[in-house]
């Protein structure tokens, strides 16, 4: 395939391995800001700037609030508009500078402690700015997905290369800690490490540009406005019970990101185990990638779901009997084995999102993947984002200081949001997944329907 090609028939072409890599890297970029603010940020926001715990959960969920409007827009915008070079590849060449400006404002600290509403101002205004450059890039990006990859194992493969790429963003969001760190982890550190990453941001989009395509029978469907893209998708049975799995899921993730720093600080006394722990995680999640791609050559996609999330949610509820005398290697091992489950419950459900598609295709003939990724997008972030402002209220509640030892209850409620809440959340989401009918062979029926209709 060329690398300038815009449209293909179907089935016609397929990404190969070094193409897959290159085009997951665009979930590099956006994994490694969004990994950034939902493992640091609130922890950059509370210690280093010096926001309240509880205004700076309620900054993160105000700005994806405001996701509930843009992400489905942009979603639905990438369906019905056409330009010279497709429908979604174009958001790519728009979005990567904005991302990238925004991402570097966002961890600077221009307020003193003392002047809390115009901080809280501040960082809500530019986490917007960022949410709509982020939703620019990653909506229409994630829409090319299953119109690229029209086969049940093909999609798993490329989501597979993607969620390898997203894990290596993570990783890198973890060398921003650890870089702003090492300069001293004032404000003017996470400063220079912010804007250093934000130009890495920008690298991966124009190749991802290059190698991408899209299908030259994936005709936009009529006009709609948000309101009636909202009703298409909130009468999809099948969509709605992957969106409850999916939020449910993505809450549990972002509880266990923001809650690890204050884990590894106050309750176990070891605050250096952070940036390692981290790694541990990701290289397992990363390194068992190969393993579950086999699985899912054998297993229906949300069987493989329960087992990783269930594995994870145990070893989530041993973890809040971790004390500081725990040794650091039986710790490091525990989140090592957590990894293997984690990659499960964080890479299966994007790859079911394409089955939901071209089950909608098959009733109203259109292709539809950017108001259900807009949709699917947004549920991920304020999902995420309403547990993490939960947590910020709560540890407030329970009395937390920054930078301070904390009371007994404060210490619960870390513990707490660290290791049994994202638990629960995680059985939540396997109760969904028990039964989900859009199995393999229902799937191949789907498809076999569609490719009849030429």
């Amino acid at each position: 395939m060329s690398p300038d090609a815009r449209t293909a028939s179907p089935r016609e072409n397929r990404l190969g391995p070094i193409a897959k890599l290159i085009f997951g890297m665009g979930d590099h970029s956006v994994n490694l800001s969004l990994s950034s603010l939902s493992i640091f940020f609130f922890f950059f926001l509370t210690e280093v700037a010096g926001l309240r715990p509880g205004l700076a959960g309620a900054a993160m969920l105000v700005a994806r609030c405001f996701d509930a409007v843009s992400d489905p827009l942009i979603g639905r915008f990438s369906d019905t508009r056409t330009w010279a070079t497709g429908r979604r590849r174009p958001f790519f060449l728009i979005g990567m500078i904005p991302f990238a400006v925004c991402f570097a404002l966002l961890w600077r600290t221009p307020f003193e402690p003392t002047e809390q509403a115009a901080m809280f101002a501040y960082y809500t205004l530019v986490y917007m700015a960022l949410s709509l450059a982020t939703t620019t890039l990653s909506v229409p990006y994630l829409a090319l997905i299953p119109e690229m990859a029209r086969d049940y194992h093909e999609r798993t493969s490329l989501n597979a290369f993607r969620a390898g790429c997203a894990v290596s963003g993570t990783l890198f969001a973890v060398g921003m800690r650890a870089l702003a760190d090492s300069w001293g982890g004032d404000a003017d550190a996470y400063a220079a490490a912010g804007l250093i990453f934000a130009i890495w941001l920008m690298v991966p989009w124009l190749p991802a540009y290059r190698v991408s395509f899209e299908q030259a029978d994936a005709d936009a469907p009529p006009p709609a406005s948000l309101i009636e893209g909202a009703i298409q998708v909130a009468t999809h049975r099948n969509f709605l019970r992957l969106s409850a799995l999916f939020v449910s899921a993505r809450i549990a993730v972002d509880l266990v990101a923001a809650a690890l720093a204050y884990f590894t600080a106050f309750w176990l006394l070891r605050p250096g185990d952070l940036v390692p722990a981290m790694l541990i995680l990701l290289l397992s999640s990363m390194l068992s990638l190969p393993i579950w791609l086999q699985i899912a050559k054998r297993v229906d996609k949300h069987k493989m779901f329960i087992a990783g999330a269930g594995f994870w949610a145990f070893l989530l509820c041993a973890m809040f009997f971790v004390t500081p005398e725990f040794p650091q290697f039986a710790l490091f091992a525990a989140i090592g084995l957590a990894g293997f489950g984690y990659c499960a419950a964080d890479l299966t459900p994007w790859s079911m999102i394409g089955e939901v598609i071209d089950e909608d295709e098959l009733g109203s003939g259109q292709r539809r993947e950017g108001i259900y990724n807009g949709f699917f997008t947004v549920l991920r972030k304020i999902g995420g984002a309403s547990g993490v402002a939960a947590m910020g209220l709560t540890f407030e509640l329970a009395g937390y200081v920054p930078d301070q030892p904390q009371s007994d209850e404060a210490l619960l409620a870390i513990r707490v949001a660290a290791t049994l809440a994202p638990a629960c959340f995680l059985a939540i989401a396997i109760a969904f997944a028990v039964g989900y009918p859009l199995t393999r062979a229902e799937h191949e029926r789907i498809r076999g329907e569609l490719d009849a209709r030429g």
